[in-house]
């Protein structure tokens, strides 16, 4: 057996005109004398070193002819085709989330047309309801399997209005007119439904809450607004959600027949950790329903749904009502659909309008295989503890 050695020639570098990669010192007693005999031998398959923190991986690098046997008559080359691995095992990336990120499920299908439908809502609720129900069925008439609906769609949004327009979603259909008509209306059109979100009264608190229902018209999920809207912004806006309302206390994924979706409402986009817990949790796309406003509409929106999209390499669609000057509360609108790349897919501008565009799950998994975050975290520095699953476990 002989010994192999590969050289560190230094990393970030230029040598005749190419970028020279990072190559560190190791010796392996693996390899059989006859095998290093063979001049300008090429590796086809990673060289493992269990006694190592590294290995090689089969990457387009520069090619490096070793000299194995100074003394040798003719000298004897080995060619390798190789570079360190980009994270070293020490830093226990699968570490970095605690339970262990999940991988995404395979969905039923992977590439599909998304509706959002971005409404005018009115002091009418039997209107908006109504209304509703139209823009569902034109976004399914062109070819929409998912349509996603704005915060608060059968109300006026203003904490006068939450207690008067709530619905009791638990006592049923009878109870809530806005959710029976999303469940009618995904069994008869075969679509699954993110239902913006709407007013909910439970146990004698108010609720933000968005319902998710099924192509059978099931309700699969019920997401309840976890980041209260209170902000200050003295000379511009001021608007305190938990005047009224009461947080939710569960992050909301749901398996669905277009893959798996993590669910936010509005200013839930504004914390990181909940859009890494649901990548982390194996979501595919990420829906936040939601009305930004005149003051923070114009600087954040756009920048926070490409910021969660890209930092977790998935889909983000967000749905805003359409602007009403004369509301109480003045919407951005912008609805919009974010690649994994944190490309703007799709989107408009304040009026009442129906965005159809595709989503394609392949691009997840490019993207995520161009830039290998999950591999690359450094779970020995740092963690995302996902404090539902980690008790439930």
């Amino acid at each position: 057996m002989s010994k192999l050695c590969v050289f560190f020639f230094g990393s970030g570098k230029e040598r005749d005109g190419k970028e020279m990669r990072a190559r560190v010192v190791f010796f392996s007693s693996t390899i059989p004398s006859r095998t290093l005999q063979s001049s300008a031998t090429r590796f086809h398959t990673p060289s493992f070193l269990p006694h190592r923190r590294f290995h090689l991986l089969l990457q387009r690098t520069i090619t490096q002819s070793i000299t194995l046997s100074p003394n040798s008559t003719p000298r004897t080359t080995l060619t390798l085709f190789a570079s360190i691995s980009s994270m070293s095992s020490s830093f226990y990336p699968e570490k970095a989330r605690v339970p262990p990120a999940i991988q995404s499920p395979t969905p039923p299908i992977t590439k599909f047309k998304i509706g959002l439908c971005q409404l005018r809502v009115t002091a009418d609720k039997q209107r908006n309801i109504f209304h509703t129900r139209t823009a569902l069925e034109e976004a399914a008439a062109k070819g929409a399997k998912l349509v996603v609906l704005p915060e608060i769609w059968n109300s006026p949004y203003s904490n006068d209005s939450f207690p008067v327009y709530a619905e009791d979603i638990d006592s049923g259909f009878d109870a809530s007119p806005s959710t029976a008509m999303l469940s009618e209306v995904a069994r008869l059109l075969k679509i699954t439904i993110i239902g913006g979100s709407i007013p909910e009264k439970s146990g004698g608190k108010l609720y933000n809450t968005c319902c998710v229902f099924g192509p059978d018209g099931n309700l699969k999920a019920k997401h309840r607004k976890i980041h209260l809207f209170d902000i200050d912004i003295p000379g511009k806006i001021t608007f305190k959600e938990s005047k009224t309302l009461t947080a939710g206390e569960t992050p909301t994924t749901v398996d669905t027949e277009v893959g798996r979706i993590g669910i936010g409402i509005c200013y839930d986009i504004r914390f990181q950790e909940l859009a890494m817990l649901y990548a982390a949790r194996g979501a595919q796309l990420i829906c936040y329903p939601g009305a930004f406003n005149m003051t923070t509409g114009p600087l954040h929106w756009e920048l926070l749904q490409r910021a969660r999209a890209v930092d977790n390499q998935l889909y983000v669609a967000t749905c805003s009502p359409a602007r009403d000057a004369d509301a109480g509360y003045v919407a951005w609108g912008h609805s919009t659909l974010i690649g994994p790349f944190g490309e703007v897919l799709a989107t408009t501008e304040h009026d009442e309008a129906i965005i159809i565009s595709e989503i394609d799950y392949s691009q997840i998994e490019l993207r995520r295989t161009n830039l290998p975050l999950e591999k690359q975290r450094r779970g020995d520095l740092y963690q995302l503890v996902d404090v539902q699953r980690l008790n439930s476990e």
